[in-house]
């Protein structure tokens, strides 16, 4: 059996000991454990364990008849499949990548629709699993894809076809930097927020509708941003500064903002708010949520009125990644352990600096560009990307 390994499965009623009695057995043949995994859904396990011999071990034949009895005694049953050394080094050789599917409901047919796309590009499912309890509404394949493959081409079908069957479908290549982001830096506006600041000032100042097409057309990346600012910030000259109170007491945090910076923290995350808004509400978000940075522009106030100018270098998209970039370096970061998180088309160029880019319930030219995009109602779903379940949540929050 020189260069042979032989897959063994069990599957039944899930007990007590069971692992225990089978290694055990393994042990006492001198084989050799090269690959195991078990799940147990509900009641029911399966567990499969891949063994090999040493050249000169013992014969694997009285090490199966002994586990087939072992299985009889347990209520299990148990098959067998003996394959070359080559295969599994060719299946364990490929790229493995984590596809996260998550929406209201993930049903069979957008489940269906996903694994068919997979298999007809040659993409093996490795393993799934169920990150919420209760209602299946996000699920997670562990998939290995073929070194010739273009994974970013079939990103972008796996994400049309999420929206064809209402899912988000996130594609993240599965190594240590997935399961080791330290750094979250979000946008404010549409993001952190639901509400554009510049927009609600404006509707104070009396110039809401012609604002609110600027911005509009702005975060659509129609416009240079910088310009687009200036002329939005040149029409609220006036305002008194009492209007900028009023409308961050009545700011809506996005469903689960609060939620998720709080269990970042708690995970040890450095957490930031880079926004085209301005410094009077990322300095108190920062604030009041317990963000380590906050960066915006300055609005400049004279004589307790807004002055229609706003000071030093504007943060525009170019900025936002330059800032994203500074943060990370300072910290001891490297960009693959960084999530950013945004709406507008200034937010692409710090989406695409980070390991991790999401496009958050964004404008449409936002989510074409974005590797990543979540059309969801929380904030907090953002938590599932990095590998978290619904378990682990409210572990967190208990």
């Amino acid at each position: 059996m020189t260069g042979k390994m032989i897959l063994i499965t069990m599957t039944g009623p899930d007990r007590p000991g069971i692992i225990a009695a089978v290694t055990e057995h393994i042990a006492d043949s001198g084989a050799r454990i090269r690959d195991i995994e078990q799940t147990v859904t509900h009641t029911l396990l399966s567990l499969s364990v891949l063994i090999d011999f040493p050249p000169g071990g013992s014969d694997q034949k009285p090490l199966i008849k002994e586990l087939l009895f072992l299985a009889k005694e347990l209520g299990l049953h148990l098959d067998f499949e003996v394959f070359d050394q080559g295969e599994y080094q060719r299946r364990s050789s490929g790229n493995s990548y984590v596809v996260t599917i998550m929406g209201a409901e993930v049903g069979a047919a957008a489940l269906a629709k996903v694994a068919r796309l997979l298999a007809d590009n040659g993409v093996n499912i490795e393993r799934i699993a169920k990150l919420t309890q209760g209602q299946l509404r996000c699920v997670e394949f562990l998939v290995t894809v073929p070194a010739e493959l273009d994974v970013k081409g079939l990103t972008r079908t796996l994400l049309k076809t999420g929206a064809r069957v209402g899912c988000d479908i996130a594609v993240q290549k599965e190594n240590l930097y997935r399961r080791a982001k330290r750094l979250v830096v979000m946008d404010m506006d549409s993001t952190l927020i639901q509400i554009e600041v510049i927009d609600e000032l404006a509707r104070l100042a009396g110039v809401g509708e012609q604002v609110a097409q600027i911005t509009e057309r702005a975060m659509n990346g129609e416009l240079d941003f910088s310009g687009a600012l200036r002329e939005r910030v040149a029409l609220l000259k006036g305002l008194p500064a009492e209007a900028l109170e009023e409308v961050y007491r009545n700011i809506p945090f996005t469903p689960g903002a609060k939620t998720l910076v709080r269990i970042l923290k708690r995970l040890g995350f450095k957490t930031a708010v880079i926004s085209g808004g301005f410094t009077f509400f990322t300095d108190r978000l920062k604030q009041e949520l317990g963000l380590d940075y906050a960066y915006a522009n300055e609005l400049e106030l004279v004589d307790g009125r807004v002055s229609g100018q706003v000071l030093g270098t504007i943060v525009d998209g170019a900025r936002k990644a330059e800032l994203l970039e500074s943060i990370a370096a300072d910290e001891g970061i490297t960009l693959d352990q960084v999530v950013a998180v945004g709406d507008g088309a200034n937010d692409l160029p710090m989406l695409g600096k980070a390991g991790l880019g999401v496009a958050f319930n964004a404008k449409a030219r936002v989510r074409e560009q974005a590797d990543t995009h979540l059309n969801q109602q929380s904030l907090d779903s953002l938590l599932y990307l990095l590998g978290l379940s619904e378990r682990d949540l409210a572990e967190l929050e208990g």
